[in-house]
């Protein structure tokens, strides 16, 4: 069976700096007419990097939405049509200050495929040098490192709660040891 979706119409509700909220009328495989609720993102870029002592790069801060602080992967939010790589690189010197001469790509993700279009693609950053940290305005947050193994513990026993934090640990454990 086919279970794809036909959009017959589509409507903007908002157009914001990071979201976009859209209603769009589906026909169902069967016929039948529905509505669906999207939230339009242009997607994101989570880095797991790794120092020459495997030591894992870690940020700490406060996300509104979980209304507490998260730790979690150095990630970021694409430009529509941006390049997943050269955004995490770009992120990666952001909130760590670490430059990485060498990346793996670790796969794409939709973290919520229900309702949001927010794709995730997840790089390994290895050859890691400092060149200086240079946070966006308005971000605030703190930087740490942990064990692999550390990490596999804490994703194990629910303690990490960023679900592209804990995809990134896994196969990172995974391609690792």
């Amino acid at each position: 069976m086919n279970f794809e979706e036909k959009t017959v119409s589509s409507e903007e509700i908002y157009d914001g700096k990071i979201i976009k909220v859209r209603k769009e009328k589906v026909e169902l495989p069967d016929g039948r007419l529905a509505t669906r609720e999207l939230i339009g993102h242009p997607g994101g870029v989570g880095i797991i990097a790794v120092d020459g002592d495997g030591k894992v790069f870690m940020v700490t801060q406060y996300r509104i939405a979980a209304k507490s602080e998260m730790l979690e992967i150095p990630a970021g939010k694409m430009e529509y049509g941006e390049d997943p790589l050269e955004c995490g690189a770009r992120e990666l010197i952001e909130e760590t200050g670490y430059k990485a001469e060498e990346f793996t790509h670790l796969g794409e993700y939709y973290a919520t495929p229900g309702y949001c279009e927010e794709k995730l693609n997840i790089f390994l950053a290895r050859k890691l040098t400092f060149v200086g940290q240079n946070l966006d305005d308005g971000e605030f947050l703190n930087v740490s490192k942990y064990s692999l193994d550390e990490l596999y513990k804490m994703v194990m026993d629910n303690k990490i709660y960023d679900a592209k934090t804990a995809v990134a640990i896994l196969k990172a454990k995974a391609i690792l040891g």
